[in-house]
């Protein structure tokens, strides 16, 4: 049996009790995705910039702490009474612990531009001052200028310590041997002064004087600011140390430091 309905739109034939439609609709559009790929191409730069990141902080070698020189020392000449003059080899400079997207490094600044005296009479230190020009700073051989504004060199170029209590030096330290001392005395920069105790070690190598040390500093009690242009991942910890190694040489007899 055949049925037939028909009209203008639409014919609709039944054939055995089976219904077979004359026009078949269309299949949906296949979605796209490609919106998903740019998320993951995104997601997968941000992870290559993190990895690089990390690999370039890691990579970065930071210069050991300052420390007497390696090696014996020579017998000591010269009379250890007098006046010492910061001489060539002496260096001073900052550690800093950095982060940048979660990997950590140190910041390590370096300078030669340290002058100063000390006056020594027996065994006995009496006096020392002695100046850092910031403005010769350089991290990784190169100048900053972002530390250079946050110290502040402008106003204040020179970081200079004093020492405010005598340190006795004892006779083994007169005899050759490295010794380690505490020194108390006044760090100023940034235009305050904060006084700091800290410990070093010293001996003499031939005519010479050697000491080596670092000094805790905490950036708040000089109102030191973090520098800018670190970025929004990247920052630097709110404290640090300053680190010296000092050659003296015998310059008189008589004297006070300056």
């Amino acid at each position: 049996m055949s049925v037939f309905f028909s009209d203008d739109s639409l014919r609709v034939m039944y054939r055995g009790g089976r219904g077979d439609a004359t026009a078949r609709p269309r299949a949906a559009p296949r979605k796209r995705h490609w919106w998903r790929w740019i998320l993951a191409g995104a997601g997968l730069l941000v992870v290559l910039a993190v990895l690089a990141t990390g690999l370039f902080v890691k990579l970065q070698s930071a210069l050991p702490p300052l420390a007497l020189p390696a090696g014996r020392a020579s017998a000591p000449a010269d009379p250890l009474t007098g006046r010492w003059t910061v001489a060539t080899g002496s260096r001073a400079g900052f550690r800093v612990p950095e982060n940048a997207m979660g990997f950590s490094n140190v910041v390590v600044g370096r300078t030669d531009g340290i002058r100063g005296t000390l006056l020594i009479s027996g065994d006995r230190l009496l006096s020392a001052t002695l100046r850092v020009r910031l403005t010769t700073m350089k991290i990784n051989g190169k100048a900053q200028p972002q530390f250079a504004a946050s110290l502040g060199t402008r106003r204040d170029p020179v970081a200079t310590f004093t020492l405010t209590r005598p340190v006795t030096l004892g006779a083994t330290f007169a005899g050759g041997s490295a010794v380690t001392l505490t020194a108390t005395g006044q760090l100023a920069m940034h235009q305050i002064s904060r006084p700091v105790t800290f410990t070093l070690s010293a001996r003499r190598d031939g005519a010479a004087l050697q000491a080596a040390g670092s000094i805790p500093v905490a950036f708040s009690r000089w109102r030191i600011r973090e520098p800018r242009g670190l970025g929004f991942l990247g920052s630097l910890a709110g404290n640090g140390v300053a680190e010296f190694l000092i050659i003296l040489q015998h310059s008189g007899a008589t004297g006070a430091a300056g």
